[in-house]
């Protein structure tokens, strides 16, 4: 045979290898498959010299790939790969350049079996004993031939595109006329991983064996094609910056002609620099600031970095850095405006006064952080604005309800399309002073998710210590919110994460007296409802308190006022429809008119069904929007007493209750003169009405027991009381809370007399007198007391 022009006599080749005893040739990166003849580079001396020994006394070798190529000295056990094939070695000579090359051709495939003698050739530094391994030929199959055709295209393809040899590819390809000769050539020199060439070389059968070679190269032509199109493009993008750059600087060249070096000074860099040079900014911001605009003045305007860069650049001046607000310094005129914008909770504005008072005496204190707790209604927000307004500062709202994406704090950063800087940052661009009163509105609905944890955010903004050095990602510098006086609004603190409470100071805003919310609706909601229809005060409405308190209690169930508001506006939309129509309106609006106007009335004032049945108790629940009173009924029905139900779509905890209850009640039969016998042939079910409506909570252990004593006892419940207090097995009644809002709900239901731990004494004397008038409280310690006053 003939190898380029090296003449080779391949018939003095070919005898059998000693199985005991087979000299190894290591490769670095070379699988060999059989039948396939190729030139090896030996540069190991020791490989030089069993190559030469092999070719000169015609003895075969093994072809064996390292695990690590890296390796110099690799062993039979961790440096080989347990497969290789029986070569012979053609010729060994010498290249110009003093390395040396053998000319190889693979036998057959064998199997590493251990270390062999070493005899062949002594010097051979690695010898094993091995076993051969016979492919097995496919039948006459036309998927066979069909896959090695795939095979000999992908390679050909593979090899245009990576060397550009695809032609030489093909050429030799046609000069195999055997499908395995060709399925073996590609795999030896497929640009694939050894690992995986070894799988191929492990695999007897040639049919298997192609169809992992051409799965290989399907893979390795994916990666090729993926590398084509990314060089591809990444010429294009250079092609296009060479050509943005080209005419960058023919752009400034005609600038400099126009307008002198410096280009135009009217342009829109020099235009920031004229609005920037009119600020007082912090050294540290103005550098930044010249930073960026010398970033400006290099990008061409048509391109989108140019856009972002100048938005960046207009909010830092736009932001205020030492603009402050003219505040108030006159305490009483403070007052004159809390008064004049709110009715009634003097509490709440006596504490806000001592803050503004503080605030005004001390302007560099760190001023707290107010949270105004309270239902709906109250009176939160708007008392945020009358704030502001008694300081002489800017004000400016930040909704948080719904919010589950940290950056709505925090801002984005410059690198996404369409960044923004976060809402506190906005919420002080649109103030345009450093220290303006921020009311962070609905802090109890700050939601999370992937996106991050707002409420961990607002951390850094709330903390005196924190926000001095506040930092949004947009404008990625340091930004001083120590002067703003922060206002958090909730409904609940329930949800409000216990760091963030930590930060603030709690005041409650519990609800209104009918009494206040009449003087309310005078003072404020029909001067204003009357405003927004363009009536004049003196234009005919009027409503006289008993109409107010029939509206009150029987259209409305709320401790605020909003509700109010959305019926006055109804009535007032109906005198303004009766007066374009032509039909007759009420001068005055009395009780009597409001049914006719407004429907039948949702609520009544005495829902409370304690004095008509046994089993049956009123009890005070404290939820979201204010106090409400909750029927708790028990009744008995024949059974073995096995079986407590309870609905009402209660939760665990309530259920807990009901089963200390029940519990209780049996312990103490005895004492309530309760036949033991009625245990036993009597189920027990317990129900709050209203199922649609979750409950939860422990504060009607002492309701729950009330009712299951006066079930079993056939004892009424004494007239209007109503109760609320935890209980244990022992029989202790333990405090709850919202009390002001579970004594609101019993007032509007009529209750007169109220059962509540002894504990919650002290809550009842820091409410106000006008709360409590028309209420007697009476204070237990066990459950024993409960039921000596409640039942009858």
């Amino acid at each position: 045979m003939t190898l380029g022009q090296i003449e080779i006599d391949a018939t003095k080749f070919g005898t059998d290898p000693e199985p005991d005893d087979l000299p190894v040739l290591p490769t670095r990166n070379l699988v060999l498959f059989p039948g396939v003849t190729i030139p090896i580079s030996i540069t190991r001396d020791s490989s030089l010299l069993v190559a030469r020994e092999a070719s000169e006394r015609r003895i075969p070798v093994g072809i064996v790939c390292q695990t690590n190529p890296d390796d110099d000295d690799p062993g039979i056990t961790k440096g080989l790969y347990k497969y290789g094939v029986v070569a012979d070695v053609f010729k060994v000579f010498e290249l110009p350049d003093g390395s040396h090359t053998a000319i190889i051709r693979a036998r057959n495939r064998f199997r590493i079996l251990g270390k062999g003698a070493g005899a062949v050739i002594p010097a051979a530094r690695l010898s094993v004993r091995f076993k051969i391994l016979d492919d097995i030929e496919p039948a006459e199959d036309p998927n066979y031939d069909v896959t090695v055709e795939q095979i000999g295209r992908l390679a050909t393809e593979i090899m245009e595109k990576t060397a550009g040899i695809g032609k030489e590819v093909s050429g030799n390809l046609a000069q195999l006329k055997s499908p395995t000769d060709r399925v073996n050539y590609i795999a030896t020199n497929a640009g694939v991983d050894a690992a995986e060439k070894i799988s191929l070389l492990a695999e007897s059968n040639l049919a298997k064996r192609a169809s992992k070679l051409l799965a290989l190269l399907l893979d390795n032509m994916r990666r090729v094609e993926l590398t084509h199109e990314i060089m591809e493009r990444a010429g294009e993008r250079m092609k296009d910056n060479q050509r943005s750059a080209f005419l960058q600087m023919q752009l400034e060249t005609i600038k400099d002609e126009l307008y002198g070096p410096g280009g135009d000074s009217g342009d829109e860099a020099d235009e920031l620099m004229m609005r920037a040079d009119k600020l007082r900014m912090p050294l540290y911001v103005r550098d930044t600031f010249d930073k960026e605009i010398g970033k400006l003045r290099r990008l061409n305007p048509q391109t989108p970095d140019y856009s972002v860069q100048y938005s960046y650049l207009e909010t830092l001046l736009d932001l205020p850095w030492d603009k402050k607000s003219k505040t108030n310094n006159d305490i009483n005129a403070a007052r004159d405006v809390l008064e004049h914008d709110h009715y009634g909770l003097d509490k709440v504005k006596q504490r806000i006064l001592e803050q503004i008072a503080v605030i005004m005496h001390s302007p560099r204190a760190k001023a707290p952080i107010l949270c105004l707790v309270g239902p709906p209604g109250v009176g939160k927000t708007s008392l945020g604005k009358s704030i502001a307004r008694s300081m002489g500062r800017e004000y400016q709202r930040v909704s948080l309800g719904g919010m589950h994406d940290e950056s709505e704090i925090r801002g984005h950063r410059r690198t996404y399309i369409g960044a923004m800087p976060g809402r506190i940052i906005k919420a002080m661009k649109a103030a345009g002073t450093t220290n303006p009163v921020l009311l962070l509105d609905e802090i109890d609905k700050v939601g999370k998710d992937y996106k991050g944890d707002p409420a961990a955010a607002l951390l850094e903004v709330l903390d005196p210590e924190q926000n001095k050095t506040f930092h949004d990602n947009y404008i990625d510098i340091d930004y001083d919110l120590s002067n703003v006086l922060f206002i958090a609004t909730a409904n609940t603190l329930s949800t409000v994460e216990r760091p963030l409470l930590d930060r603030m100071e709690v005041i409650d805003l519990s609800g209104y007296l009918i009494e206040e919310k009449i003087e309310i609706a005078r003072r404020h909601l029909l001067p204003r409802i009357l405003k927004d229809n363009d009536l004049a005060e003196d234009s005919g409405f009027n409503i006289t308190d008993d109409a107010l308190t029939a509206l009150i209690e029987r259209y409305t169930a709320e401790s605020g006022v909003r509700q109010l508001e959305k019926q006055l506006a109804s009535l007032v939309r109906k005198s303004i429809l009766a007066r374009l129509s032509g039909t007759e309106f009420p001068s005055t609006i009395t009780p009597d008119d409001l049914q006719p106007l407004l429907g039948l009335p949702p609520f009544t004032k005495d829902r409370y069904e304690g004095n008509e049945f046994p089993g049956v108790v009123t009890g005070l629940a404290w939820t979201q929007v204010g106090g409400e009173i909750l029927l708790a009924e028990a009744s008995l029905s024949p059974g073995k007493g096995d079986r407590l139900t309870v609905t009402g779509n209660l939760g665990d905890v309530m259920k807990e209750s009901a089963t200390i209850a029940s519990q209780w009640v049996k312990a103490h039969s005895a004492e309530l003169g309760i036949a033991p016998e009625l245990f036993e042939t009597r189920n027990l079910h317990i129900h709050f009405p209203e199922g649609a409506i979750p409950k939860d909570g422990p504060s009607a252990g002492i309701t729950i027991a009330t009712a299951i004593a006066s079930a079993f006892t056939g004892r009424l419940v004494r007239q209007r009381i109503a109760m609320t207090g935890e209980i244990t097995l022992r029989g202790r009644v333990l405090p709850v809370g919202g009390v002001k809002e579970k004594i609101l709900a019993a007032k509007r239901a009529g209750i007169t007399d109220i059962v509540l731990s002894e504990d919650n004494r002290r809550d009842i004397e820091d409410i106000p007198e006008a709360y409590r008038d028309g209420l007697d409280f009476h204070y237990v310690r066990t459950v024993k007391e409960v039921l000596d006053f409640s039942l009858v």
